[in-house]
């Protein structure tokens, strides 16, 4: 797959599986999170299934489905919030240990021009305590948000006020990734080295969406 990197004004990231080895954490916490909580092993399953199944989409979205559909319990703040809460203790220590993407400083000198962003699934406050942990905040320039906003949400909103300048690309590994970067009007690559995508070859086959294993075949 060749693109031509250094043409892009904005580039924005997912985190999880393209700047971070993080997605197989992340689904591992989603379980333990619910078996701490009292769930029978079935129904941390299927949380886990529904995660996996919406890459890239918010944890609250997922938790209240957990509530709604699997345990069949009353969505409220509270419950949610300590579902929340949960989820962030058991990710804490492993978000700290798991592997950056190599490649990631050679690619921002590659595009000293371009303004770089972080659009993340996961909680946008956790997501900047944790690069500014390790040291990867100085890289994204643009910004780096997070839910509880969706990836449509911010991209409409930093376009309408300036900051995500076109042309732009998006780099995922996720469906939703590439159905909101569609949206947004960006171009997409999709990562395929960590991503928990089962059937990404087909996908991206069917949508002519641009592959690379990782960064390091952007450069």
């Amino acid at each position: 797959m060749q693109i031509d990197i250094k043409k892009y004004k904005t580039i924005v990231f997912d985190c999880d599986g393209v700047v971070l080895d993080s997605n197989v954490v992340k689904t591992e916490a989603y379980f333990r999170t619910a078996k701490h909580l009292g769930a029978t092993d079935e129904q941390a399953q299927a949380l886990v299934d529904y995660h996996v199944r919406l890459g890239g989409i918010s944890r609250y979205h997922k938790f209240d489905y957990y509530l709604r559909e699997i345990t069949h319990q009353p969505v409220t703040q509270e419950a949610i919030q300590i579902l929340l809460d949960e989820f962030a203790r058991e990710l804490e220590v492993v978000l700290l240990e798991c592997e950056i993407a190599e490649g990631l400083d050679t690619l921002r000198e590659a595009t000293p021009k371009a303004s770089w962003m972080i659009l993340s699934g996961g909680d946008q406050q956790e997501i900047r305590t944790l690069f500014a942990k390790r040291d990867l905040a100085k890289y994204f320039d643009g910004g780096l948000f997070g839910s509880p906003d969706n990836k449509d949400t911010v991209l409409a909103r930093e376009k309408e006020n300036g900051h995500l300048q076109f042309p732009a690309l998006f780099i995922g590994d996720s469906k939703y990734d590439f159905e909101a970067s569609t949206r947004a009007g960006l171009d997409f690559v999709f990562l395929s080295d960590w991503t928990e995508v089962a059937d990404w070859q087909d996908f991206c086959k069917k949508n002519q969406i641009n592959v690379a294993k990782n960064l390091m075949e952007l450069l």
